[in-house]
């Protein structure tokens, strides 16, 4: 009692520290799903769910990128048939620079943002009383030490109608949304549930908000403009919390029928996407919970023009680590909250690893059945061709993890911090360690040669 009378009054004496929200609310210039493509699955897809992890998972996220792309195919390269990008924390960095510039910001990544020094301008000492304070109020650092710096030295002002202007993959930069303890991506739908226009919302402060791990940072602040709201379309309207629906469906009901509250919500914490989410798989996960359609999380058209689909799941996470179970004493302090923070993270991202395989065959059952059962006028009205076999598809799935590699690179890799600050061998390692292991998947081989030898449509 003695303590929490203690912090509660250091609360009370601490100026907050917050970041002031940046969105901007709908109008009637905005465009239909704010410029983003609706349809974005080609014939042969490569989606990529890329995890957490700092500037290490950037880096590793960089070598899966750098891999597809020295992967010749008779129209181009592997990198080519990458649909979709899905990242939370570190790997939204790498997501959402080739979101903006696409091959060239791959071309220059590593020595403009991995070997980037973001830690100089952060509050970083635990033992300064200003900091201490501000960590109660808050968080140690705000916009101005590093959502700024992203906007002015990695993003140079973009916002998502520079991704979305691209003809690239549909990017997925995911946060948590601390209040409801569920994911929050930065996409059209879900900012329209907010009455937002995500297409002038800064690229910068949706990485930071996906970086934003608790204490470190101050949450990054979304608003809802319930005065600018339109009725939402009927998909979206229909999700509501109902008894017989999974747990996870229903959070996620509650904080979209919150969203539109404006007595109840009127401004969105977010933090690191990692807390709910640090496999970044969450955007596959819930549409095909809440939509109910055979093919969601694609559109009736991706599922006409869809052949092979491989899902990529990277895993830069760092394992345990330290040297506290040598000694009766310990973990304290700082390893303690940070041990017990990487619990609730890795066993989360565990049991959704385990539901995204069994959710991989029950959408391709699904999709076969859906192509199946068109007409052949439907099949035409969806860009299919007059003849085509319904059943020739095939999705796969394959994991990429750290604790996986061979040594001695298993071993260099783990030993690389999940800092915001690297050296540029350690750089170097998680870059090449993820080249080397994204072109050994046996599943990427077995995806190249089905997208060669596959049969007639």
């Amino acid at each position: 009692m003695l303590v929490a009378a203690a912090v509660g009054g250091l609360a009370g004496c601490a100026a907050p520290v917050f970041n002031p929200a940046t969105n901007e609310p709908l109008s009637a210039a905005t465009p239909r799903n704010m410029g983003a493509r609706t349809d974005f699955m080609r014939e042969n897809s490569i989606v990529l769910s890329l995890s957490g992890g700092g500037l290490r998972a950037a880096a590793f996220a960089h070598g899966v990128l750098t891999a597809l792309e020295s992967v010749k195919t008779a129209d181009g390269d592997l990198l080519d048939d990458v649909a979709l990008i899905g990242s939370v924390s570190g790997s939204s960095l790498t997501a959402a620079y080739y979101g903006v510039y696409g091959r060239d910001g791959l071309a220059r990544f590593r020595s403009e943002v991995l070997l980037a020094d973001f830690e100089s301008g952060m509050r970083l000492s635990l033992f300064n009383p200003a900091n201490l304070m501000r960590m109660i109020g808050g968080g140690l650092n705000g916009r101005e030490n590093f959502g700024d710096t992203l906007d002015r030295r990695v993003f140079h002002g973009a916002t998502f109608a520079d991704i979305f202007r691209r003809q690239g993959p549909d990017i997925r930069i995911q946060a948590t949304d601390l209040y409801h303890r569920v994911p929050f991506p930065f996409l059209p739908v879900l900012f329209s549930i907010l009455c937002s226009d995500l297409s002038r919302y800064s690229v910068a402060d949706a990485v930071a908000a996906s970086m934003a791990v608790p204490v470190l940072f101050a949450p990054v602040v979304v608003r809802t403009f319930p005065e600018s709201c339109e009725p939402l379309p009927a998909e979206i309207a229909a999700i509501r919390p109902r008894p017989e629906a999974s747990r996870v469906l229903n959070s996620i009901a509650k904080a979209v029928t919150a969203y539109r509250d404006p007595v109840r919500i009127g401004f969105i914490k977010l933090a690191d996407g990692g807390l709910t989410d640090n496999f970044a798989v969450s955007t596959l996960l819930i549409p095909r919970l809440a939509l109910g359609t055979p093919y969601a999380p694609m559109t009736e058209r991706d599922a006409v023009k869809i052949r092979r689909l491989l899902l990529i799941v990277a895993d830069a996470s760092q394992g345990p680590n330290g040297d506290w179970t040598l000694h009766e004493a310990g973990p304290s302090g700082v390893d303690l909250a940070r041990s017990a923070t990487d619990a609730a993270v890795d066993s989360a991202a565990r049991y959704a690893a385990d539901a995204l395989g069994r959710m991989i065959q029950e959408w391709h059952d699904s999709v076969i059945a859906f192509r199946c059962g068109l007409k052949p006028a439907d099949v035409i009205r969806l860009g299919g061709p007059a003849q085509w076999n319904c059943s020739d598809v095939k999705f796969s799935l394959a994991y990429l993890s750290v604790d996986e590699l061979d040594s001695p690179m298993r071993e260099r890799i783990e030993a690389v911090p999940t800092r915001l600050t690297l050296e540029a061998d350690q750089v170097d390692v998680a870059i090449e360690g993820a080249r080397q292991s994204t072109l050994a998947l046996r599943r990427l081989r077995t995806y190249l040669r089905d997208r060669v030898t596959s049969g007639s449509r």
